[in-house]
């Protein structure tokens, strides 16, 4: 068996951008048992001092941060190594690295990343708009949109949509629905880039099998038929074909790994 680590994400600042750090290395270890424990807006000394303590108590401590102003940052390393705690800065040897190539100083300062600029005016303007035309629900204002997520239901399509509207693109995501008509503007629009996503009917069907059972609703045998689901991607298939729209199959991807050919495809798009 496995032993356990005890693994703190210290942060001066949300924590957000360590806490996706560590998804991504914990993601390369299939047999890494942990527990987690998170700090957020770590600014003293003390509060460290705490943290290193609590460190003590515990078999297999680690500590990974992200703090940005240099004495502090410099403390909890000193006061883990002292303490024998492993300790790994996250953001450190990359914030000196792009220092000397840009020959300028860092600012150090946390929560940098926060400031209210016009990118993140742009960021909530995004959300507001995706979430307002999630499933459909708004489709008469469509040519304002960044993105236009087509698909089945079950494609993942509002999870990628909020990703993207995160990340500041205006998403508009529509369900392709049997015998339901799709907004004719989306074939006068030249202005969103318009993606299809289709999953492996197979998945889908187990996916919509669960949906059911937790709505406890048995009047929905087509959106569970495997033969009916077939149809609908096909059809799908199809009408992306016929649009000349790109498409993308969700089946094995995550959520990140759609949105990131997303934002490729855009990208592709842009430089035509």
């Amino acid at each position: 068996m496995n032993e356990k680590y005890n693994v703190y994400l210290v942060s001066d600042s949300t924590g957000e951008t360590l806490d996706r750090i560590f998804l991504s290395l914990k993601s390369q270890f299939a047999n890494f048992e942990y527990e987690k424990k998170e700090f957020a807006f770590v600014r003293t000394e003390q509060q460290i001092d705490k943290i290193i303590k609590e460190c003590n108590g515990l078999k297999n401590s680690l500590i990974l941060y992200t703090i940005v102003e240099t004495k502090l940052a410099k403390y909890i390393s000193n006061q883990s190594e002292r303490n024998n705690v492993p300790c790994f800065g996250i953001l450190g040897n990359l914030i000196l690295s792009f220092s000397k190539l840009l020959n300028q100083k860092a600012i150090h300062k946390p929560s940098a990343q926060h400031v209210l600029d016009e990118d993140y005016y742009k960021r909530i303007e995004a959300i507001q708009f995706t979430m307002s035309h999630d499933d459909g629900k708004k489709v008469d204002d469509i040519n304002n949109a960044d993105v236009i997520l087509l698909g089945v239901s079950r494609t993942s399509k509002t999870p990628t949509s909020i990703y993207l509207a995160n990340r500041g693109y205006k998403t508009v995501n529509i369900p392709l629905v049997p015998h339901q008509q799709t907004p004719q503007s989306l074939t006068t629009n030249t202005r969103a880039c318009i993606i299809g996503l289709v999953a492996d009917p197979d998945r889908l069907a187990d996916i919509r099998r669960n949906r059911v059972a937790i709505m406890n609703e048995h009047k929905l045998k087509d959106y569970t038929d495997l033969e009916a689901i077939k149809k609908e991607v096909n059809d799908s298939k199809a009408f992306f074909k016929k649009n000349n729209w790109p498409v993308i199959d969700v089946t094995r991807r995550s959520v990140e790994e759609t949105a990131a050919s997303i934002l490729k495809i855009i990208e592709i798009k842009k430089n035509k």
